[in-house]
């Protein structure tokens, strides 16, 4: 059985910044239509920052960062901890939680409890991508993936990793 790193190290999908753009308006377009008025979206770094930019600009509502660490390196999970907080008064607020993806579902579950306990209106999650085992279902959603997505912004990083495994990258990503 593969484990999480050989999975990572085989079975990639790259997004190119194009299609990275695409999806973000996607995304926005998808809550937009829905009809649900946000006060605020809360964007999860590091990944989930970009996202909630343009569904935030595209939504015409205040944005916050909250910072969850749930990776010691790729492919590497740890017990996701919140290690910054948010500036904005969430109590009585329509609350959207904006991040890159859900894998296993353990940040998020980490994040919901955390702004749940800031007692909003309402708490809903939208991301690009969604995993086919996560134990949280986002109420907005693209796709569902089983790949490692590699997003354009970690392009150094994932090949730095590749490179120490031996693997040849000429021609490649």
């Amino acid at each position: 059985m593969k484990t999480m790193r050989d999975r990572f190290l085989t079975e990639l999908r790259y997004i190119s910044w194009s299609e990275y753009g695409n999806l973000a308006e996607a995304l926005a377009e998808k809550v937009r239509s829905r009809g649900e008025r946000f006060d605020l979206v809360i964007g999860i770094a590091r990944g989930g920052l970009p996202v909630a930019m343009v569904v935030s600009d595209r939504l015409g509502v205040r944005i916050d960062f909250i910072n969850v660490k749930s990776y010691e390196g790729i492919a590497q999970r740890r017990t996701p901890k919140i290690v910054s907080t948010l500036t904005e008064e969430m109590k009585g607020k329509n609350v959207l939680v904006v991040d890159d993806l859900v894998d296993q579902g353990d940040t998020m579950e980490v994040v919901r409890q955390y702004l749940n306990g800031q007692d909003p209106r309402l708490l809903e999650v939208a991301v690009l991508f969604k995993k086919p085992w996560s134990k949280i279902e986002p109420e907005y959603y693209l796709e569902v993936v089983d790949k490692w997505i590699v997003f354009p912004f970690e392009l150094g990083e994932v090949n730095r990793l590749r490179t120490a495994n031996g693997e040849d990258l000429e021609g490649r990503h």
